[in-house]
C-alpha cells in the first residue's frame, strides 16, 4: 500500500515542499530510504522503527520503500523522521489518510517517539502557507518560531502519538496562545553608552554610524574604549521591524541558534568572531552549507576586533557582502544565496605595539613593522568603511568624574528618527533601510549639494586622493548628517564633518 505525507526542506535560507511516499508490499524484509538521503537523513530508519514500536504501533514485517521527492535534491537533517513514521503507519493501514495532503509534517523523532526540535521551521512554514496548505505540524518546541508566520494553522506535538491521534480525529494538538512580534527590546537590556567615559568624538561617531546604518572602523590603542565602545552599538540602533525580524530569524533557524521555544530574534544581532575564524567561518560554507557570521550579523552588528590580525583573505572575502548585502556560495551541485545586510565596527591599534602617535607612550614599532601591519587592511575594504574614527587613550580627570554621558535611550531616539526620515524619503515597498544602501542613483537623488558644499568637497577629494567609493560614502554620510539634524537639505557643515571621517585614509594607506 502507498501512502503521501507533505513535509518540507531548506535550501539556504528558504524552503520546498518535500513529498514523502511510503510504499510497504510483501517481500524480503528490509527498509530503504531512496531520494537522495544524506547523513542524518539515512540514519533516520533506524529512529523511526525504534520510535513506532514504543509508541505501541505495529511495524509489520515486510519491504518499506521511502521516496523523497524531488528525488534530484539532496535531503539533509532529521525533520523527516516523523512524515516518515507517518506514512508508514499510513501505508499499514493503522492511520487515516484524510488529512494528509492539508498539512505538511516534520520532526526528528527520539527512541521512544517524542518530538525533538528542528531546523529551519520558519522558512518551511513560510512555504507552506504559500503553497495554500492547511497547516504544519511540528514539534512543540517549534510552535513558537512557526507560528510568527500568520495564515495557517500551526500545531505543536510531544509526540508520535498524539500526531496519530489528531490524524485519526481523536485528540487536539498544542496551538499557540499568541502569535509573537517584535519587541522593542529596551537599551537598559544591552550595556548602556552612558558607561564610556569621555571619548566623545567616538561616541558622536557611533551615533551617526547606527543613524545611517555605516560601516565604522575605530583606531586607538589598547586600553581606550574601542571594544566597549562597539558592543554598546546595539544599545543606540533603532528596534527591529516586523519585516527585518523575520529575515533575521530564518538564518539564525536555519542555523539551529534559536533558544527552545525562542519564536523571534527580538534583538538586532551583535556578533564578534575571533580573528582566527576562517573565510568559511566568516562567509559561509561547509558541508552542508551554512550561514557565516556575515549572514547571522544580517540586521545586527558584526564587530571584528584586532582587525589586521585576521587573515588577509579572511578580510578581503568580505569586500562582496559589504557591497552586495548578500554572500553567494557556489559548490559543483548546488548554489546558495544568504542575506548579509550588516553593519561592520572594527576595531585596531595604530601599530603592532599599540601606541604609534600617543603623546604619552612611545611606539617601539621599525618602520617596516608598521608598513606591513597598516597594509593588512587593503585599499579596497577600506574604502568600503564608511567611518574611521581616532579613539585615543582616555585621560585621568575623564575617567575620575563622576559625571556619565547620554545614555543610550536618548542617542536610541536621535538614531529612530532619523531612520524613519530615511524610510519616508525611500517610499514605501523600497529594498533601502538607510543611507548607507544608496546606491548611485539614490545619492544623485537624495545628496544633491550647493555650490558651497561642493567646492568643499572638490577640494577634500583632491587633498586626501580619495577614490571615487570614498566620495559617495561622504555623500552618504552626510545625508545622515542631515538627517540627525532633521535637515531637508545637506549643509556646509554636514560636508565638513563627513570629511573629517576620512581623514585615516591616508595613514592606512602609508
Amino acid at each position: 500500500m502507498l501512502s503521501r505525507v507533505l513535509s518540507g526542506a531548506v535550501v539556504g535560507v528558504d524552503a520546498y515542499l518535500v513529498r514523502v511516499e511510503a510504499d510497504v508490499a510483501n517481500g524480503i524484509p528490509n527498509f530503504s530510504t531512496v531520494g537522495l538521503p544524506q547523513g542524518a537523513v539515512r540514519e533516520g530508519k533506524e529512529r523511526v522503527v525504534a520510535a513506532i514500536k514504543n509508541s505501541g504501533f505495529v511495524l509489520p514485517p515486510r519491504r518499506i520503500t521511502i521516496n523523497l521527492a524531488p528525488a534530484d535534491v539532496r535531503k539533509e537533517g532529521s525533520a523527516f523522521d516523523l512524515p516518515i513514521a507517518v506514512g508508514i503507519l499510513a501505508s499499514t493501514g493503522q492511520l487515516s489518510d484524510r488529512l494528509l495532503g492539508e498539512y505538511a509534517l516534520l520532526g526528528e523523532l527520539g527512541l521512544d517517539g517524542t518530538l525533538r526540535p528542528v531546523r529551519g521551521a520558519l522558512p518551511i512554514a513560510v512555504e507552506v502557507r504559500a503553497r495554500r496548505l492547511r497547516g504544519l505540524i511540528l514539534p512543540a518546541s517549534n510552535l513558537g518560531e512557526a507560528a510568527v508566520v500568520r495564515g495557517i494553522q500551526v500545531l505543536g506535538a510531544n509526540d508520535l502519538r498524539e500526531v496519530a491521534g489528531f490524524l485519526e480525529r481523536q485528540g487536539d494538538l498544542t496551538r499557540p496562545a499568541r502569535r509573537a512580534t517584535p519587541d522593542d527590546t529596551p537599551p537598559g537590556a544591552l550595556p548602556d553608552l552612558a558607561d564610556v567615559r569621555g571619548q566623545e568624538q567616538a561616541k558622536r561617531a557611533l551615533e551617526v554610524a547606527a543613524a545611517g546604518a555605516h560601516n565604522i572602523m575605530m583606531v586607538g590603542p589598547p586600553g581606550s574604549g574601542k571594544t566597549m565602545l562597539a558592543r554598546r552599538i546595539p544599545s543606540i540602533l533603532p528596534p527591529l521591524t516586523l519585516e527585518e525580524a523575520l529575515e533575521t530569524t530564518k538564518v539564525h533557524s536555519v542555523s539551529g541558534l534559536l533558544e527552545p521555544g525562542q519564536a523571534l530574534v527580538s534583538a538586532r544581532p551583535f556578533r564578534a568572531p575571533h580573528h582566527t575564524v576562517s573565510d568559511a567561518g566568516l562567509i559561509g560554507g561547509g558541508s552542508p552549507p551554512r550561514p557565516g557570521e556575515v549572514s547571522l550579523a544580517h540586521h545586527g552588528v558584526l564587530f571584528l576586533d584586532e582587525l589586521p590580525e585576521f587573515r588577509r583573505n579572511v578580510l578581503e572575502v568580505l569586500r562582496q557582502p559589504l557591497e552586495d548585502a548578500e554572500v553567494t556560495i557556489s559548490r559543483a551541485s548546488l548554489s546558495l544565496t544568504y542575506p548579509a545586510r550588516f553593519m561592520l565596527a572594527a576595531a585596531m591599534n595604530p601599530c603592532p605595539c599599540g601606541y604609534f602617535g600617543d603623546p604619552t607612550r612611545t611606539c617601539t614599532c621599525a618602520p617596516q613593522a608598521l608598513g606591513r601591519y597598516l597594509a593588512k587592511v587593503s585599499g579596497p575594504l577600506l574604502d568600503r568603511i564608511d567611518l574611521h574614527v581616532e579613539v585615543p587613550a582616555v585621560r585621568y580627570r575623564e575617567l575620575a568624574t563622576g559625571r556619565s554621558g547620554e545614555p543610550s535611550e536618548v542617542v536610541r531616539e536621535r538614531v529612530t528618527r532619523a531612520r524613519d526620515a530615511q524610510r519616508r524619503r525611500f517610499g514605501a515597498g523600497a529594498t533601502l533601510y538607510a543611507n548607507a544602501h544608496m546606491r548611485a542613483r539614490e545619492i544623485r537623488e537624495h545628496c544633491r549639494l550647493s555650490a558651497g558644499c561642493d567646492a568643499l568637497l572638490r577640494t577634500a577629494i583632491n587633498r586626501l586622493s580619495l577614490s571615487a567609493r570614498a566620495y559617495h560614502r561622504i555623500l552618504k554620510i552626510a545625508r545622515t548628517l542631515a538627517d540627525l539634524r532633521d535637515a531637508a537639505e545637506i549643509g556646509t557643515a554636514d560636508v565638513a564633518e563627513a570629511i573629517q571621517y576620512r581623514s585615516l585614509d591616508r595613514l592606512l594607506r602609508s
